[in-house]
């Protein structure tokens, strides 16, 4: 199959699985993820409709955006070192990763410098996994607060990467404790912090996620194939 008809089958079962949740399936986004992807193919991916590109490092994203340029939205979703943040606030519209007090203030620094106000996800490690960043969950109401004050930078929501799931529903568990973590976060009104976005799920679990609240899902194998 094309690229194309992945991206078309991929967004079908976006939209199926928002109706099973009584859900508008408008409001579930598919990130492309491109990471290791060449950008002839990106391109024939934006022109089968990805309005939203993800990639994992910095560097790789910078040589494709000054390639193809602002094809799309392009947001960093892979682990931001803060002595990379000073790139990333010039060349992603959101961050997903955000994962403590000190890589915010370094956003905050270098969004001030530019001008911009700089959309992030906080991200949460709801497994406790040594291997993966993110915030503890009984932490990440303490940062949001903390985050929410830099003026630079406006907190839309959360994000997650549960273990490996050999079977989607295993991956469940993970979403629903995002998804209960991000009200009970909203219910405090934290002033710059609005809780909208859930940025969950992948794809061999993307169904489930929008089952259980996802509003972003980050699919790149079912789309463009194995990476090698």
């Amino acid at each position: 199959m094309s690229i194309a008809d992945n991206i078309r089958m991929v967004k079908d079962r976006i939209s199926s699985a928002a109706k099973r949740a009584g859900r508008d399936p408008a409001s579930v986004r598919l990130v492309v993820v491109t990471k290791t992807i060449d950008p002839g193919r990106i391109k024939e991916a934006v022109d089968a409709g990805a309005a939203i590109l993800g990639e994992n490092r910095v560097q790789e994203a910078k040589e494709k955006i000054e390639k193809l340029g602002p094809i799309a939205s392009w947001h960093l979703i892979g682990h931001l070192q803060a002595n990379k943040a000073k790139y990333a606030v010039k060349l992603f519209d959101l961050i997903h990763s955000v994962d403590s007090l000190e890589l915010a203030a370094e956003i905050d620094k270098q969004a001030a410098k530019i001008g911009k106000v700089q959309n992030v996800l906080v991200e949460v490690n709801i497994a406790g996994e040594a291997s993966k960043a993110g915030m503890a969950v009984k932490k990440a109401p303490a940062l949001v607060r903390e985050i929410a004050r830099h003026r630079n930078i406006s907190i839309q929501g959360l994000m997650t990467i549960p273990p490996f799931p050999e079977r989607p529903d295993d991956s469940r568990p993970y979403f629903c404790v995002l998804r209960e973590l991000a009200e009970t976060i909203a219910g405090e009104n934290i002033p710059n912090a609005t809780m909208k976005e859930l940025s969950m799920g992948m794809s061999g679990d993307f169904e489930v996620a929008i089952e259980e609240g996802a509003t972003m899902v980050r699919v790149g194998t079912s789309i463009f194939g194995e990476r090698v």
